[in-house]
């Protein structure tokens, strides 16, 4: 079966065959009007929580967590996000594209969590 999720920053150029493209960050991008957003539709209970967000860049005074550290914290926080990822996981298996997008400053998308996130619904979707 091919999956068809996909996982991009919000601020990159659209494509026509992104779907339906959801903005999976904790906060809105800043600077960016009302009327002129790039996705469907916000579901910020998929990024990282506010404390995990700190800890990961080191705001709460702390050094900042590693990417091997923030992996398990941020897979726990998603098993309360069954219901969100069950109907992610429909529309893909229904055959829609589904596209997470995510901050501008998520340059590798191997450390980011839009692709840990897109892994759990591939999960659910097999």
């Amino acid at each position: 079966m091919t999956v068809s999720l996909r996982g991009k920053r919000w601020n990159d150029s659209p494509d026509d065959d992104d779907g339906f493209r959801l903005l999976v960050c904790r906060y809105r991008p800043r600077g960016l009007p009302r009327g002129r957003e790039t996705w469907d539709e916000w579901w910020p209970e998929l990024a990282p929580s506010r404390e995990l967000h700190a800890a990961y860049y080191g705001k709460q005074g702390g050094r900042p967590l590693t990417f091997a550290e923030y992996v398990p914290r941020y897979l726990a926080e998603m098993q309360a996000q069954g219901d969100r990822l069950d109907a992610l996981a429909r529309r893909v298996a229904e055959g829609e594209t589904v596209t997470l997008l995510c901050s501008s400053a998520c340059t590798d998308p191997q450390q980011c969590h839009r692709t840990l996130l897109a892994e759990l619904i591939q999960a659910r979707v097999r």
